[in-house]
């Protein structure tokens, strides 16, 4: 490329040009980097593939009777809606939603409450007899995640019947809070060493207490993990079945996990009825996901890179 300058010429000399020299060229990839982008698409897409295939599948059968389900499984003939008809007329689905909504909303708040002031103590403040305690106390917190629900159904059911609390609310929130706060704990101790002291000296120096110190200072920088455990935390008591089978007895306290049970027998299953319910169960579930999906994945992964 050339650039003329206006210039009157002087004599002999004719007007200047300018040659610009060609910027050096962008180097191409690399094949081998182009082919290990390629092979972790594929997997990518793979993985994908393989984890909606279960819900897929879920809502296929969901159109389809129960005879049809077990001799053609992927048929796409006879797909009709009765299914989700019955399962509407069987269960009450709006007091489903309310008892599983009123159990998710008390024990998620209680349990980041009582999480995070157990975190914000293990990783923020000194105890007086050193690191050791500390420690100690946080490794006693995270071995409550080798601990499995089934362990805990019979002694807590024991001392639910002992507390008078068997077929209420509070059978399911105290069990639900417990068995959250050790993967809270988890995630916010790892959020929590990350922060810089200065924050905190800086906010000491301005006359913080240790309450404002907590809730003023360090809880708004918690938002994305906050957040990522509250969606996690709902999701897991949407779902739970093996202490609300054990605990509630009593219909108005039925939620969305038992209502999909209803339809098993002891000599039969309403299969198509069974899937239609687990489909009416999955969709909030989705919605939740997909609005919150940064939050979730911001969350998860805060603190993992120093």
């Amino acid at each position: 490329m050339s650039v003329d300058i206006g210039m009157k010429p002087r004599g002999r000399h004719s007007a200047v040009r300018l040659q610009a020299e060609p910027g050096p060229a962008r180097p191409r990839p690399p094949r081998r980097g182009r082919r290990t982008r390629f092979i972790l698409s594929a997997v990518a897409y793979l993985v994908t593939f393989l984890v909606l295939l279960p819900l897929l599948w879920i809502v296929l059968l969901s159109f389809q009777t129960s005879e049809n389900i077990l001799e053609h499984p992927f048929s796409l003939s006879h797909l009709n809606l009765d299914n989700y008809q019955r399962a509407m007329d069987t269960l009450n689905l709006l007091v489903m939603y309310k008892n599983t909504l009123i159990l998710a909303v008390v024990s998620v708040t209680i349990g980041l409450f009582i999480s995070y002031m157990a975190a914000f103590a293990l990783t923020r403040m000194q105890f007086r007899r050193g690191r050791r305690v500390q420690n100690a106390l946080r490794y006693y917190f995270l071995a409550g995640l080798a601990v499995p629900v089934y362990i805990l159904l019979f002694p807590v059911y024991r001392l639910s019947v002992d507390l008078h609390l068997f077929g209420t609310y509070a059978a399911l929130i105290l069990p639900y809070i417990a068995v959250s706060i050790p993967f809270n704990i988890l995630l916010l101790t790892g959020f929590l060493r990350d922060l810089p002291e200065e924050i905190e000296q800086a906010a000491v120096i301005d006359g913080a207490g240790l309450w404002s110190l907590a809730w003023r200072v360090i809880f708004p920088l918690m938002r994305p993990v906050m957040a990522t455990l509250a969606i996690l935390n709902v999701i897991y008591v949407w779902n739970e079945f093996p202490f609300a089978v054990t605990l509630i007895n009593k219909p108005t306290l039925t939620t969305v996990s038992l209502g999909v049970s209803q339809f098993q027998g002891v000599y039969s299953v309403d299969y198509g009825a069974m899937m239609a319910s687990a489909t009416l169960v999955l969709l909030p579930q989705l919605v939740l996901y997909a609005v919150f999906q940064r939050q979730v994945i911001s969350g998860m992964t805060a603190g993992a890179v120093r």
